[in-house]
This record gives C-alpha cells, sequence and structure tokens, in this order.
C-alpha cells in the first residue's frame, strides 16, 4: 500500500470503534447524505477537515447508493507556508482539491469588533458560493463532537440561551443548499490519535493574527479553550461528562423549560400552564 491507502485504512481498521463507526452512526442517525447528493467536503487543512475528506472517500467507496463528492479548499490568505502544506497534504493523501482564493483575512484585518465572527461568517458565504457553483446542494464541515458539547457550554454560559451545533442545516441565503456536519459524533481524542499514529503533520490556525484562534458560529477561541479545559477538569470526577453534555440536547424536557424560541417567536410555558 502507499501512504495516502495506509492512512485511509487506519481510518477503518485501527481506528474502527472510535472514527469509522461514530462517522457511520452520525451520517445515519441524522440522515445527512441521500442519494444522488453532491457534496463540496470544506478542506481547511487542519487534522479534523482532512480525516473527514478520507472518510467521505471511504464512505463513496462502500457506500450502497451513489453519491459524488467535490474536495473544497479556500484560501482566505493563507501565508505561503501554511498553503503549502496543505497542498502538500493533500497530494501525499490523494485527496484531488479544488483551491479557489479570497481576500477575507485583508478585509477582517481593519475590524475591531469580533473579527472572528465576521471572518468565519464570510468564509460560510464563500464555501457555500462555490460549492454551488461547482453543482452541490451540500456543503460538508469538520466540526466534530467536541466542538459540538463546547458549543452548548459556550452558549449557556456567556450567550444566556440553550443553544447548540445541530448536525445540518438548511442555508438561509443559498436556496436548496444544505450544511452537513459528518464527524458529529467522533470525537476529538480520536482524531488526535489517528493523526498521531499516521504520523501526521497538519496545519493548527491559519489565522494570520493570532496562533490560536478557533473559527466557528460562536466567534470566538479563548472561551472554547475555556470550555475544554472544564469539561476536562469534570471528566476526572465524572467520565461521562461529555457524553451527558451531547445526549441533553437530544433529550430536552419542555414540561421543565420556562421558555422557548420557535422560528423566531417566543414561547412561555404560561400558555399551556
Amino acid at each position: 500500500m502507499n501512504r495516502a491507502q495506509e492512512v485511509e485504512r487506519s481510518i477503518n481498521k485501527t481506528f474502527s470503534k472510535t472514527i469509522w463507526s461514530k462517522f457511520i452512526k452520525g451520517i445515519k442517525t441524522y440522515d445527512l447524505i441521500q442519494e444522488g447528493d453532491k457534496i463540496a467536503v470544506c478542506i481547511s487543512g487542519g487534522k479534523d477537515s482532512m480525516l473527514m475528506a478520507k472518510s467521505m472517500q471511504l464512505l463513496q467507496r462502500y457506500s450502497m447508493y451513489p453519491f459524488e463528492v467535490d474536495y473544497l479548499v479556500m484560501d482566505p490568505g493563507y501565508n505561503p507556508i501554511n498553503r503549502k502544506r496543505i497542498e502538500d497534504n493533500a497530494q501525499m493523501l490523494d485527496i484531488p482539491i479544488k483551491l479557489f482564493e479570497t481576500d477575507i483575512f485583508e478585509v477582517v484585518a481593519s475590524v475591531e469588533d469580533n473579527p472572528c465572527y465576521l471572518c468565519a461568517k464570510m468564509r460560510r458565504g464563500y464555501l457555500y458560493k462555490n460549492a454551488k457553483a461547482l453543482g452541490c446542494n451540500k456543503i460538508a464541515l469538520g466540526h466534530h463532537f467536541d466542538d459540538v458539547i463546547e458549543t452548548t457550554l459556550m452558549s449557556l454560559f456567556y450567550a444566556s440561551e440553550i443553544r447548540t451545533m445541530m448536525p445540518k442545516l438548511h442555508s438561509q441565503n443559498f436556496e436548496g443548499m444544505e450544511l452537513i456536519r459528518p464527524l458529529y459524533m467522533v470525537k476529538e481524542g480520536a482524531i488526535i490519535e489517528w493523526m498521531k499514529h499516521n504520523d501526521l503533520k497538519f496545519i493548527q490556525c491559519a489565522c494570520r493574527f493570532t496562533e490560536n484562534c478557533v473559527l466557528d458560529e460562536q466567534g470566538g477561541g479563548s472561551k472554547r479553550g475555556e470550555m475544554k479545559a472544564l469539561i476536562k477538569k469534570m471528566k476526572k470526577d465524572n467520565p461521562d461528562i461529555d457524553i451527558n453534555i451531547f445526549n441533553s440536547t437530544h433529550n430536552v424536557n419542555l414540561d421543565t423549560i420556562q421558555g422557548y424560541r420557535k422560528d423566531g417567536e417566543r414561547h412561555s410555558f404560561l400558555e399551556d400552564y
């Protein structure tokens, strides 16, 4: 086997229980892929999106129903070193990427108020636009299990709402387009082990302004780091704390909730009291 085949084989062999089965379970549980889909797998160059790309290649090979995949890389203004590493890794892993350039980093460079949020929003828009131009009806992002539970806690602690990261979403600005998260049930620890097992080196963060920035729909990196540390601390006393957080958003007891929003409209428990 060549290098790409070895890495690919490790996903459904060495990491069958922690990655491959979780990947398949997430797709089936949330009905993420249907026959005839054309999916733009969006690659940032990090460990998560690269694993997602290889997993999608495997799924195409073994799936009982046909679907198409394009591997989309957006350059928001990477420095030459980061861009070359992305291109080299894609070639080594036999991922046929389609790369397009934007000036997002230049645009957000002068923004003082929440530049990470603006950057994430612009990136999402460009991905939808270019995916749609390729004839895709879905984009796939590499958010994983830990992103989901961290987002849930961030919303609770800092946004005064109970909100989570959904496994799939309809685009509000691009009709007929959908966002899916195939790694929804895969834990970050398993992804790191897969990376180390195969001695792979991916970019950590390509942000021009900070090496620790985490770009996501919540718009922040430092708060996400706080959540990671908090969950790690709580797991010492309760090893299932991460699973409990994840499952809680699938098991909301509306009989004990004072209020909620649906389609932008607020509701109170008093309506049915």
